[in-house]
């Protein structure tokens, strides 16, 4: 009997559902927002706090699949894969229950999910480094290109149990969004025998096979006792992506009306499941476009490259290591110009664009640098914050937005050139997001900048695919997660190959990018005695 799989994507605003069979081809798909998030509860940009509600999660995930499953033959569905972004951890209690669902906490922030883009906990990232730095023994940076982001697991942990007494007294153990859905979904929802994700373990949380897991209690000691507490109700074993997490639960099975055999993949992070979805090979770059960028290889290389988010054994493919990369702010810094020009009036983003695109680039142009939420790749600094350039009295708001649009771009060179500076070859770029099916002034720019073709992948929701691909080698419909991507791979819809007449300018202005850059981070680092 022919199959179905289901791949759900929980994306920063809203999940998506996607309904595929075994050959590739997408039947259904459904998007369901956030009600509380899109109200703007519970977070607060001024302080770089970003919060969600588990609520919001399992509302948003019932109603999508009810939407998406309402005219397919649910005895087909075989299996339903995750992915969400991350690090977006949450404290849990014995049971595994967000204690957000409790009523004492219904509405703390800070017993909620602390979404990926949330940078409250920049100064526990500099401690826990620190401590790493002065460790006697391994330096559990390694593989998370020497550095620890205020955007992963410890981190967040850290400054919620610094924060909020109340919540560190009750958090019994801490879960990734990505492995707490598939455990609602199986009902096996026990912190400490939960199946954890390879992908958020290995890229987040400093797991790694070369010191048995989790860092050990005794270096977490040395950054606040009550890590080295918590770390008893994690978990010392990972699991890569189109492994089974389990069954779905009776519970979850009749409010669907899906059969009770159907298999629930482990979850993986939104990115890596979009390199899945976009059929990732070794020396091609798959770059994510959305809010924020994620750009993700797979090699077999052993050599560490400083300056990026990590490189991890099977957290993208099982027997390949999965290197990421990113920006913390792409498609946010045109949404943050939108909203900032919108006092005068209606804004249109699209019609900027248009008219950016017909706008000559030259040495004359404003010019800007895109850290409006810190930088994650190379090297993370949360610190930095983005400029602008060159401005006078004739300056016009589309000379701003192409200079902004320039400045993401160039981030994204800059990153792919950390990778080949650090031997890792990148032959070939696929692009998918949002932004990648909906801007050809963006894609061509980057083909330009990055002399090299710039491919994008036919499916909207490559992230919900990558899911779903999970989803069928989990159930057993292939022998493993490539051939399930071999199969079930959706192709490419167009190809943006470099424009002879613009490589050399975007070639110069890339380079006073890179000056630009190194010359802003050292006036923003602190002299002695200079407050921070």
């Amino acid at each position: 009997m022919e199959k179905y799989l289901i791949g759900l994507d929980f994306g920063t605003d809203s999940v998506r559902a996607l309904v595929i069979d075994t050959s590739g081809t997408e039947l259904a798909s459904a998007v369901c927002e956030y009600p509380r998030w899109e109200k703007g509860l519970y977070s607060d940009a001024a302080k770089s706090q970003f919060r969600q509600h588990p609520a919001d999660y399992l509302e948003s995930m019932e109603k999508v699949l009810r939407s998406v499953l309402a005219n397919i033959d649910r005895s087909k569905v075989a299996g339903i894969g995750v992915d969400t972004t991350g690090s977006t951890p949450c404290p849990v209690d014995a049971s595994g229950l967000p204690l957000a669902l409790k009523p004492e906490f219904a509405e703390d922030p800070d017993a909620m999910f602390l979404l990926w883009k949330d940078h409250t906990s920049i100064a526990e990232a500099e401690k826990i480094s620190a401590a790493a730095a002065e460790w006697d023994g391994p330096d559990y940076r390694t593989f998370t290109g020497g550095n620890c982001s205020c955007e992963w697991f410890w981190s967040k942990i850290l400054h919620v149990l610094t924060v909020s007494p109340a919540v560190a007294a009750k958090a019994f153990s801490w879960v990734e969004h990505c492995d707490w859905i598939p455990a609602v979904l199986t009902g096996k929802t026990d912190p400490r025998t939960m199946r954890r994700g390879r992908c958020s373990a290995g890229h987040k949380a400093f797991w790694h096979a070369d010191w048995g897991g989790l860092p050990p209690a005794e270096f977490l000691r040395t950054v606040d006792p009550r890590l080295a507490e918590l770390r008893k109700n994690l978990y010392t074993e990972t699991y890569t992506a189109g492994q089974p997490a389990g069954t779905i639960s009776a519970e979850w099975a009749a409010k669907l009306g899906l059969p009770a055999n159907v298999v629930i993949a482990c979850g993986q992070l939104d990115c890596h499941s979009g390199a899945v979805g976009a059929n990732i090979r070794e020396n091609t770059l798959v770059s994510v476009f959305g809010t924020s960028t994620c750009d993700l290889l797979v090699g077999r290389g052993t050599d560490c490259i400083p300056g990026i988010c990590g490189q991890v054994d099977g957290s993208i493919v099982p027997g390949l290591t999965g290197y990421e990369a990113g920006q913390s702010a792409f498609g946010d810094i045109f949404a943050w110009f939108k909203k900032f020009l919108s006092c005068g009036g209606t804004v249109s983003l699209p019609e900027l664009e248009k008219a950016a695109g017909a706008l000559p680039l030259d040495e004359n142009s404003v010019f800007a640098l895109d850290w409006f939420n810190g930088r994650r790749s190379p090297v993370d600094n949360p610190g930095l914050h983005g400029a602008i350039f060159g401005l006078n009295l004739g300056s016009t708001p589309v000379m701003v937005y192409q200079a902004l649009v320039l400045s993401a771009c160039c981030g994204f060179r800059r990153i792919i050139e950390q990778f080949r500076q650090y031997g890792q070859q990148v032959d070939q770029v696929l692009a998918t997001g949002g932004i990648a099916h909906k801007s050809p002034y963006i894609m061509q720019l980057c083909a330009n900048l990055l002399n090299m073709p710039v491919q994008t992948v036919k499916s909207e929701q490559v992230c919900a695919l990558g899911g779903a691909m999970s989803a069928a080698a989990a159930a057993g419909l292939f022998p493993g997660l490539p051939e399930a991507m071999a199969a079930m791979a959706s192709g490419f819809d167009r190809v943006y190959t470099p424009d002879p007449a613009g490589i050399a300018v975007c070639d110069q202005l890339y380079r006073r990018y890179v000056r630009f850059a190194a010359l802003v981070e050292a006036a923003s680092a602190p002299e002695e005695g200079e407050w921070k």
